[in-house]
């Protein structure tokens, strides 16, 4: 195949690859909208997996991965990489069109932000040449590190006492070091199978643990990514899209022996394009469609010329008639008229409330 024809080839398989990452965002995000709770919970992880909506994310999510790798292997990373951002652009009209809203223009100026801030950190954080694999020591050590590091952005330790967006945020970082950790140990996988992996020759349980550790992690990035969606979609999936690379290049600079293109312009240009795409998710965070009011009181009547005030509970997410039912007391019952006892000797008139006494 020719270089022209290649690229080409290169530039449909990464829109297809982005396609496939937008729709199964956008189907993640509806079904954490229409899930009670978030999948942490082992009841809640079932419930999730006998979704078929979940599945069909699944499915988007690896056809997405596998178009990308397809078209690394006809086109350079340079090329494939930026592309790929255009996830985030795919996934916010989508994610509208499904909510029957349109895209604010805030909304707009964030992914702009977002996708220039991507773009420039992949521009300079790719290898200038081709990096070595991590030994199994290395990849044990960072296993590890990142397990530790994704426990505490899921727990919540680091975004304080924040809202739904704010835990939302904490999960989409974690997924996205989930996911960057899983393609290195995939890189470190495919040189063991390959027996080119540093330091001494793998033995089969070694092969066996990188290959656990990949799927914990690539699994576990996706169920992240599930509970980032609950606090939004463009927001955590532009950060499920920044920490992912970013985390491949500390890996890449700190054990591969990589560094930044350009010297130090390559880190000044990093440095810049991260305060980029952090205003960028900042937007997204903030460009949402502004929550309609829900009333608090609701007046019901509870007599034939009287009203009484229900009680102050939200009613969102409740239909109008249920919440009138619910929450509207049942007016007190009305005295039955008790006949009055029959007694020996002078009885009561049947029209007097109260029984007389009886004398004697």
């Amino acid at each position: 195949m020719n270089p022209a024809a290649g690229t080409a080839l290169a530039v449909l398989l990464s829109l297809v690859s982005a396609a496939g990452y937008a729709l199964a965002a956008v189907a993640q995000s509806r079904l954490a909208a229409a899930s009670p709770a978030a999948p942490d919970g082992r009841g809640a992880l079932r419930a999730l997996l006998a979704r078929g909506q979940w599945w069909w994310a699944v499915g988007l999510n690896a056809a997405g991965a596998l178009a990308h790798v397809a078209a690394l292997h006809y086109g350079p990373l340079t090329l494939v990489q930026p592309l790929g951002a255009l996830t985030l652009v795919a996934a916010l009209p989508l994610g509208a069109y499904c909510a029957r809203r349109r895209v604010t223009r805030t909304e707009w100026r964030g992914a702009l932000w977002t996708l220039g801030g991507l773009v420039g950190l992949v521009a300079v954080t790719g290898p200038t040449a081709p990096g070595e694999a991590l030994s199994l020591r290395e990849s044990l050590i960072v296993a590890a590190s990142t397990a530790f590091l994704i426990a505490v952005l899921a727990s919540g330790r680091l975004r304080g006492s924040g809202g739904p967006a704010a835990r939302g945020l904490g999960h989409a970082t974690a997924s996205g070091i989930a996911s960057g950790v899983a393609s290195a140990l995939t890189q470190t996988l495919t040189a063991a199978l390959a027996l080119d992996l540093p330091g001494a020759e793998p033995t089969w349980w070694q092969t066996a643990l990188l290959a656990v550790l990949i799927s914990a992690f690539a699994s576990g990035g996706l169920l992240l990514s599930q509970a980032a969606y609950r606090g939004g979609l463009a927001a955590p999936l532009a950060v499920v899209n920044l920490s992912n690379p970013a985390a491949a290049a500390v890996i890449g600079v700190a054990l591969l022996g990589e560094t930044f293109r350009a010297g130090a312009w390559g880190w000044l240009v990093a440095a810049g394009a991260s305060l980029v795409a952090a205003r960028g998710v900042v937007l997204l965070t903030k460009g949402g469609p502004a929550a309609e009011p829900v009333p608090t009181t609701v007046t019901a009547a509870s007599g034939p010329a009287q009203a009484s005030p229900v009680g102050e509970a939200p009613l969102s997410a409740v239909p109008v008639g249920e919440a009138l039912l619910s929450a509207v007391p049942a007016p007190p019952a009305a005295p039955e008229a008790r006949p009055a006892p029959r007694t020996t000797g002078l009885g009561s008139p049947e029209n007097d409330p109260v029984p007389a006494p009886v004398a004697g």
